[in-house]
């Protein structure tokens, strides 16, 4: 059987995808601008969508670059949108860009994750956290969340490992909802069974600070740390839309003094500090 055969018709693609966001043909058509009627003939295969009407379906949608490729090509059109290994010379400037951002953030820890939250590439002091890991855990591919919660791992150095654990297996999840790449739902089942199961989504009033914590102790100290993430909101390339920049910063002043007392040390008497 060739490959061919076995791509689903354009329409059953989009039903999938609009049954994915849980919407109706109504509030599809109201979002998109397209008729009701026009788009249930499309999703049975009636009539034949326009590269244009696509891309509209497929916004309205939030469809991923890589599955806007897969609709167009369905539906007999080029793919639109490139796929390039982070190598690649032509988005050179932009890994530059994100690898000067990680040396910018020191002296505190930032990585630069790819889709399924291996690491791309990470500053200095990510070497701290993951320092007393299992040799295996830290071969590439090094996904970051089973770092985090493999028993090898992090996971018993970090003291609020279920509140912690709940708050990634919620973002994977989530993108797993976003994605429905089979990976994504493997590494859920994966770190669910780290965590003992399903972790219910814990209230974020039942905190007592003002954001969700990662508390971790380094060569016996407590530090504490809240994390931010970036994507490229612009990203009009495959690989670099799953890109994304996490960084993490002192939630209190001891885990503050520790790392700016590190900055002073590598940059000694003769320092900009």
């Amino acid at each position: 059987m060739s490959v061919a055969a076995e791509v689903p018709p354009v329409g059953a693609l989009l039903r999938t995808w609009r049954e994915r966001r849980r919407l109706s043909q109504q509030e599809l058509s109201n979002r998109s601008r397209v008729s009701t009627r026009h788009l249930s003939r499309v999703e049975t295969g009636k009539a034949h969508p326009t590269p244009e009407m696509l891309m509209r379906l497929s916004d309205s949608l939030e469809v991923p670059l890589r599955d806007r490729n897969r609709i167009l090509l369905a539906a007999g059109y080029a793919p639109r949108y490139r796929d390039r290994r982070l190598d690649d010379a032509s988005i050179a400037v932009v890994m530059d860009g994100l690898r000067r951002l990680l040396d910018a953030h020191l002296p505190y820890p930032a990585l630069l994750l790819d889709d399924h939250w291996d690491i791309v590439d990470a500053n200095a002091a990510v070497d701290q956290l993951l320092s007393g890991c299992a040799p295996e855990l830290l071969e590439p591919p090094i996904n970051v969340v089973r770092v985090c919660l493999h028993p090898e791992g992090l996971a018993d150095r970090i003291s609020n490992l279920t509140e912690w654990g709940g708050h990634l297996l919620q973002q994977v999840g989530h993108r797993a909802e976003r994605t429905h790449d089979q990976c994504h739902h493997e590494l859920v089942a994966e770190i669910s069974g780290y965590l003992g199961g399903p972790v219910p989504a814990i209230p974020r009033t039942s905190h007592t600070g003002p954001v969700i914590t990662l508390e971790i102790d380094v060569d016996g100290a407590p530090l504490r740390f809240f994390s931010t993430s970036a994507t490229l909101s612009t990203a009009t390339d495959a690989t670099l839309e799953g890109l994304h920049l996490e960084t993490f910063l002192p939630a209190d002043e001891a885990t503050r003094h520790r790392f700016d007392r590190r900055r002073a040390c590598l940059e000694g008497p003769h320092g900009l500090g």
